[in-house]
Order: structure tokens, then C-alpha cells, then sequence
């Protein structure tokens, strides 16, 4: 595993309580919990649509691995992976609402996108830019050599 944060936990709570939360947003597609909590859950609930649009059956193991609970599997490799079978990444969504009463703690709704009732309309997606063929460095030393400036011969005034 990569790093996470520590949130004031050891590992063993740490990671049990992240699996919890991953699947509960699986489960309900929307959940509200701190922001130092849900930037976490969003690299691992985004690791596990990547897993379910693999549809393989080592992915599916991995899933299994992580996630609890077989109806969460199911959704992951079916809902939505049929969901985000078109896009790149980028599955969830964080939306800071609020200072929680009592420890003062930034509160966020983290939901995956381009779902029934979500909290804000996804943004289309920007197209790319076209990709240029790439150039040998022979033809853009040419190339370069067409649309630069011609060079300005210096004049030597030894010669005077």
C-alpha cells in the first residue's frame, strides 16, 4: 500500500476504518465525513472502480480483499463499472459543507459523479487538444530552419 494519511489511529483501526468507509460509499454512493478522511476514502474508492472496470478475476479478488460485504462487490463490478466504462478517472466528488459542532472539524460530502441525485452536476469533459505526429529530429531541424529568422551576416570593420 501507499502512504495515508495517519489520522491520529494505528494502522489496524486506520485501515479497518477506511475499508468501512470505502464500502459505504459503494453502498450508498454518498457519505459526509471530514475532509482529511474522505481525500482519503477518494484514492481508494477510485482504486476500486478502476478495479471493477477491470472486470477480471484477479481484480475482482483484490476487490473482494478490501471491500465488505458481496453486494458491494456486485455493484462495483456491475453499477458501476457499466457507470465509468467511458471515463478516465476521477470517480468521486468532495464537497466541503461544513465546521462540525463540538471539535470544530471541516465536514465534507464525498459521492461518486454522474449519479441520481447528486449534490452538483458533473463538468462536461474538456476535449484534448490533437496530438501531433511526432517529427524525426532531421525534418524539425528543418523544420525550424524554415520558420526561423534568416540569419543577419555580420559585417566585419577590421576590414575598413
Amino acid at each position: 500500500m501507499t502512504k495515508f494519511r495517519k489520522l491520529n489511529r494505528p494502522t489496524g483501526h486506520r485501515m479497518s476504518m477506511l475499508r468501512t468507509m470505502v464500502s459505504q460509499l459503494v453502498k450508498h454512493e454518498r457519505i459526509e465525513t471530514t475532509v482529511a478522511k474522505a481525500k482519503e476514502i477518494r484514492r481508494l474508492a477510485d482504486n476500486m472502480v478502476q478495479l471493477g472496470k477491470e472486470g477480471s478475476l484477479f481484480a475482482a479478488r483484490r476487490a473482494a480483499a478490501f471491500v465488505r460485504g458481496d453486494d458491494v462487490i456486485h455493484k462495483l463490478f456491475t453499477e458501476l463499472a457499466y457507470r465509468y466504462k467511458d471515463r478516465a478517472g476521477g470517480y468521486t466528488r468532495l464537497l466541503r459543507t461544513r465546521i462540525r459542532v463540538g471539535d470544530a472539524a471541516p465536514m465534507a460530502y464525498i459521492e461518486f459523479i454522474d449519479r441520481e441525485n447528486e449534490l452538483r452536476q458533473s463538468k462536461p469533459p474538456t476535449p484534448q487538444p490533437p496530438q501531433r505526429p511526432s517529427l524525426d529530429p532531421w525534418t524539425r531541424s528543418r523544420l525550424s530552419r524554415q520558420f526561423a529568422p534568416p540569419k543577419e551576416e555580420k559585417s566585419s570593420e577590421s576590414d575598413i
